[in-house]
Parts: C-alpha cells; structure tokens; sequence
C-alpha cells in the first residue's frame, strides 16, 4: 500500500500539468468549454422538474402498501342480504331454456312470492 507521502508528489504533479494545459487553451476552445456547460446547466435545470415527481414515488408505494394491508387485515366485508333479494338460483332457474314459461308469469310468481311473505308461509 502506498503512503499518503508517496502520494503527495505524483498528485502535485498531476495538478501543475492540467493547471499549465488549461492557460494554453485557445480562445475557440475555451468558448466550446463555456458553451457545454452551460448547455448542461440547462439540461440540468430542465431535468429537475421532471424529476420532482420522482421524489413522492416511494411514498406513493407506502400508502399504497399500507391502503392494501388495511384491506387485507379488515378481511372480507360483510355483505347485508336484503330480504326477499333474487338469489342465484332464480336466475339460473331463469336461464334455462325449459323455464321460458316462467319468464311470460313472471308478474303471477312475483305475486306469489309476495302473499308468502305477508301471510307468514300459510298460503290455503
């Protein structure tokens, strides 16, 4: 391993070389130099509103994580089943080709179903 001591040298070195290069630079070159870093000044400036957004995605994902775990903790919700609802059963007897009869009564069961209901399950 090298000692901060040895190091010493060879980085004074390299700091006059570049030093001694950059005040031989001629003027087109120096003004090339100028130009491109104010062209990424301006990116830089222009890339930083597109990256303001950048900054909430990870708290975006924690709400996020934390609306899903809420939900899944809470469970299913409970569905109230409203009394005298069509069930699925209704409808798949709806459904078959056989019960097309039904589907021209349909004011007559509804009746039925209706007068059930008032009597208490007597119907005489």
């Amino acid at each position: 391993m090298n000692d901060s001591g040895d190091e010493k040298p060879i980085t004074d070195t390299a700091k006059k070389l570049f030093d001694d290069s950059v005040e031989r630079l001629d003027a087109a070159a120096l003004s090339r130099l100028n130009q491109g870093r104010h062209r990424a000044l301006e990116e830089l400036a222009r890339s930083s509103g597109k990256a303001q957004w950048g900054r909430w995605v990870p708290a975006v994902g924690v709400a996020a994580a934390a609306v899903l775990a809420v939900m899944v903790m809470r469970g299913p919700v409970a569905v109230d089943v409203i009394e005298g609802a069509v069930s699925a059963s209704d409808f798949e007897m709806l459904l078959e080709t056989e019960s097309l009869e039904m589907l021209e009564n349909l004011e007559f069961y509804s009746l039925l179903e209706a007068l059930d209901l008032d009597v208490g399950g007597d119907v005489s």
